[in-house]
């Protein structure tokens, strides 16, 4: 278990929140029913939007943008930009959902799905907002079912966003509860939970093609070559770097890089009370940034694996805090420990 080095950092953290405070932002929303979105602005900016269409598969937030208006996710497949990579199609902004529930695939479940395979997925179809009101602080939450193909109800799901912004900040909490409508079984993979694709600038630089094949045996390959436009990197809170911090365990982690003349972050930060904490990173150089605590199997080369099991009735919630910086720098290890030490007293 890799330890929270926290200690050093209480007063810090006290000041970085004090100072955050003073510099918040009012969040407010617009809902659009027909289209099932609801535009979260920041500062009467949009800061992104979330979309419930039960065609997306899943609930996302997309796009995110930072504090100055530069969007941090990839365009590709609701928005797509020149130069956009155009693999792994069920990539859209920042989601929550896993690659094997009672055998189905919740993660891959996308509009390239052959209609004869779709049998094989699952769904998360979100049937109402629960929550909605604005402030220096902006609550959104909704209900939505984990459901097979015939609707049938595995999981209800109720999660509820707090959002918040600074001069030079965005700040997303999550926090997703999960009861079982009948006996759940996550079994431990690879793809899962909390998923995040960067925006193109934001993936690492690479000289190499790679090949990723799926749990159904779908395969897709990531062209490297040529590519000048990624500028990113990884850093964890234990300290590893690029493509180690894949696989390894870590409070937080974060993808930085530059987009235009703005240095850019995204960090997620986990919290103590998720399951088989701190989370294993599923961070890749092509542009997925994941926090998967349930992936421990393949993360460890199958020396331990982490299989979940809900009873009918029985819940588990996941929460997670993600940050998006920008500016002449952005938040250091002292400052996300700081962040970290806060977040885990909620």
């Amino acid at each position: 278990m890799v330890k929270l080095k926290l200690l050093s950092y209480v007063a810090l953290a006290v000041a970085f929140s004090s100072a955050s405070l003073a510099q918040e932002t009012t969040v407010s929303f617009k809902k659009y029913d027909k289209q099932k979105k609801v535009d979260v602005l920041v500062g009467g900016k949009l800061f992104t939007s979330f979309l419930f269409q039960d065609a997306l598969e899943k609930p996302v937030l997309y796009p995110l943008m930072t504090a100055g208006g530069t969007v941090v996710t990839r365009g590709f497949p609701l928005q797509p930009k020149p130069n956009d990579p155009v693999d792994h199609p069920h990539h859209i902004g920042l989601w929550l959902n896993f690659e094997n529930l009672n055998g189905l695939d919740f993660w891959n479940n996308s509009y390239a799905i052959a209609a004869d395979k779709k049998a094989q997925y699952g769904w998360i179809r979100t049937d109402k907002i629960t929550d909605m009101e604005g402030g220096t602080k902006g609550v959104l939450a909704y209900h939505a079912n984990w459901t097979n193909q015939a609707k049938e109800v595995i999981l209800e799901e109720n999660t509820y966003f707090e959002f918040s912004g600074t001069k030079n900040q965005r700040i997303v909490d999550r926090v997703t509860t999960l009861k079982a409508a009948q006996d759940a079984v996550f079994k431990d993979a690879k793809d899962g939970m909390l998923g995040l694709r960067l925006a193109h600038e934001l993936q690492m630089p690479s000289t190499q093609d790679e090949k990723f094949t799926d749990s159904k045996g779908i395969v897709t390959i990531v062209k490297g070559g040529d590519d000048k436009i990624p500028t990113g990197n990884y850093l964890s809170s234990e300290g590893k770097t690029g493509d180690a911090v894949w696989g390894t365990r870590g409070v937080w982690c974060k993808v930085y890089g530059k987009i235009g003349a703005d240095s850019v972050s995204i960090a997620i930060i986990d919290h103590p009370l998720n399951p088989n904490y701190p989370t294993f990173w599923h961070a890749r150089g092509y542009g997925l940034f994941a926090a998967n605590p349930l992936g421990e199997k393949i993360f460890t080369n199958g020396a331990s694996a982490k299989n979940l099991t809900l009873k009918k009735g029985e819940s588990v919630t996941f929460s997670y805090r993600v940050v998006i910086s920008n500016g002449p720098e952005t938040l250091n290890p002292a400052q996300l420990n700081a962040m970290a030490a806060s977040f885990a007293k909620k």
